[in-house]
């Protein structure tokens, strides 16, 4: 009977192998974990970087944000700062103009006190003046004046009741008037009362130009102020607020353009003769000429037959201070 060894299921051998295969595999499970964990750290970085690169550029865009809000408020304000300094601006203006017509206004009014002066004591010291039978002057009006002022009379009788506009005949007899100056040293236009019709170059004079001409025209066919039916504080404002009576090569003419007068006929040639002075030899630095409109004859406009008292005047004074008087006949 033969005799087997016994087979041992679990021996030494197979123990250390076990055990070296489980070691392995923890061993390989603890290199797996540490592994992952280094991957896992490098990912947490990487979002890190990521993150701050996008809290960066979200910082960045706020700045950004509040630069673009603060150059649009500030714009805004500028923008808001401009459209006050215009509502100034404008405001300036308006008061600037009020100024001007209340200066023009008071001027008017202290040559009307002058005026009244004047013709208060003339009536005390002299007797009125007999005015005398000036025949007309055939050649009609003087032109070696090398500079012009126009006093124009705007008031209700000069204009059309029905538009408010000056008669269609006066404009064009004004700029009939420059056509025959073909060029002058300077220009002006003044409304009864003494008002520039220009009222920012009261008391100056325009240089002359056909753009300066035109300029003016279409000025007086705008002007929507009223004056007094009476020429003489505008003449007076003329004479006291343009003449240079330094300028030795100034030859001033005045254009009167009217229909009625309303005062003293003696003290007005009084006071034109002290403005005006003649020299030795009879001749005056001032010339006047003047044109008068039918309207207050023809339609009888004022009581006191105004528009004969006008064209007496203005016959008398256009004589003795050398110039002339034109009637017109029609409208």
């Amino acid at each position: 009977m033969i005799h087997r060894r016994p087979v041992t299921l679990f021996s030494l051998s197979f123990l250390d192998c076990i055990c070296c295969g489980f070691g392995a595999i923890i061993l390989l499970f603890v290199l797996t974990i540490g592994s992952k964990d280094m991957t896992m750290n490098e990912v947490r970085d990487a979002l890190q970087r990521i993150l701050l690169a996008r809290l960066a550029t979200a910082a960045e865009y706020r700045t950004t944000r509040e630069d673009m809000q603060a150059k649009a408020s500030a714009r805004a304000e500028i923008m808001a700062q401009i459209i006050q300094q215009d509502s100034l601006q404008k405001m300036l203006d308006e008061l600037d103009q009020q100024i001007s017509y209340q200066e023009a206004g008071k001027q008017a009014l202290l040559v009307e006190i002058d005026e009244k002066k004047k013709s208060i004591a003339a009536l005390q010291k002299k007797p009125e003046l007999k005015l005398k039978d000036v025949p007309p002057t055939p050649v009609g009006i003087p032109v070696g004046s090398n500079y012009l002022v126009f006093v124009i009379d705007t008031s209700g009788s000069m204009r059309d009741p029905n538009t408010g506009e000056f008669w269609p005949i006066i404009v064009p007899k004004i700029d009939q008037v420059l056509s025959s100056y073909p060029t002058v040293d300077g220009i002006q236009i003044l409304d009864a009362d003494g008002r520039f019709v220009l009222s920012r170059t009261r008391g100056e004079w325009l240089p002359d130009s056909p753009e300066v001409r035109a300029g003016l025209l279409q000025a007086l066919l705008r002007y929507d102020i009223f004056s007094n039916s009476n020429p003489v504080p505008g003449i007076y404002q003329a004479i006291t607020r343009l003449f240079q009576p330094e300028n030795p090569t100034m030859k001033m003419g005045i254009y009167i353009m009217g229909d009625e007068f309303t005062g003293t006929a003696d003290a007005v040639i009084r006071r034109l003769d002290e403005l005006n002075p003649a020299d030795e030899a009879g001749d005056r630095k001032i010339v006047i000429n003047a044109i008068g409109f039918p309207t207050a004859v023809r339609y009888q406009l004022s009581a006191g037959n105004t528009g004969l008292k006008y064209a007496n005047l203005m016959r008398e004074v256009t004589y003795q201070h050398g110039g002339a008087f034109v009637a017109v006949s029609d409208l």
